[in-house]
């Protein structure tokens, strides 16, 4: 009853202006702004429609956003856990000959690195001149096959030292970056949980993950090319070995054959006396 009396009332406001006419105290009734009232009214009723379900869809949206907001409680005690320290090469030092080793691949700094190796390992001597000219073509080659191998070994063990020593040269920096990392996504500051926060995160732990990646591929680069030396000094054995004998076998086939020509000439020779 309070609506009808409310459009009534609605109706009679906006035609007051220009659809009533006063004789007396009576009112004259006007289709046309009757007419152009309810439509007017209808026109609000679709307003209103309209605006309460953008209404409950902003709602939605809002609850939708408040809880993607929302966040575990209590992150570093349900989460965190302890993991093991990157730890510095330690050895003794009896005849002064390892403390430029261990600086050296523990620092990643080359000089340390060559130095060291050069007083902890045994010096390569050389053959002189004259002794090198006495020497057959075959038992040159073997012997330059053999300070190559020797040479690129030594090659492939600076660079895996350098290798181990600037991947424990940054370690502690590394693990800052981890620490700070850890702590902010177990922080419960809203600051550092809103979507751009998330984001920010999971990039700096997809950079870090392929930091660690690239040195893990160093690290096997510098294994795979030490196994390649080794495979080159295996191969260089047993070529040495096939080599050894073709020219035993060849020397004994000399020998025979000069020791039947022997036996026919002096069979041939031989007289009865």
């Amino acid at each position: 009853m309070k609506r009808k009396i409310l459009i009534c009332l609605l109706v009679l406001g906006l035609g007051v202006g220009t659809a009533t006419a006063q004789f007396g105290g009576g009112i004259v009734y006007d289709p046309t702004n009757f007419h152009n009232a309810l439509l007017r009214y209808y026109q609000l009723q679709q307003h209103l429609i309209q605006l309460q379900k953008s209404y409950a869809k902003i709602t939605s949206q809002l609850n939708l956003a408040m809880q993607m907001a929302s966040f575990i409680r209590n992150m570093p005690a349900r989460y965190r856990a302890l993991f093991s320290q990157w730890r510095n090469v330690t050895s003794l030092n009896t005849f002064g000959n390892t403390v430029s080793w261990i600086n050296g691949i523990n620092t990643g700094v080359l000089p340390n690195i060559n130095t060291g190796y050069l007083k902890a390992t045994t010096p390569l001597s050389q053959y002189s001149p004259y002794e090198l000219s006495g020497m057959d073509p075959s038992e040159l080659g073997r012997v330059q096959s053999q300070y190559a191998s020797v040479e690129l070994a030594d090659g492939a063990n600076i660079n895996a030292m350098a290798t181990i020593g600037a991947i424990r040269g940054t370690a502690d920096n590394v693990q800052t970056q981890i620490a700070n990392l850890e702590h902010d996504s177990f922080s419960g500051d809203s600051s550092l949980n809103s979507e751009v926060s998330v984001l920010n995160k999971i990039n700096a732990a997809g950079v870090l993950t392929l930091r660690t990646v690239q040195d893990s591929n160093k690290l096997l680069a510098s294994l795979l090319e030490q196994q390649t030396i080794l495979a080159k000094q295996q191969r260089d054995a047993t070529t040495n070995a096939i080599n050894t004998d073709i020219g035993r076998q060849a020397s004994i086939s000399g020998n025979m054959a000069q020791v039947t020509g022997t036996i026919t000439d002096s069979l041939q020779s031989f007289r009865m006396p």
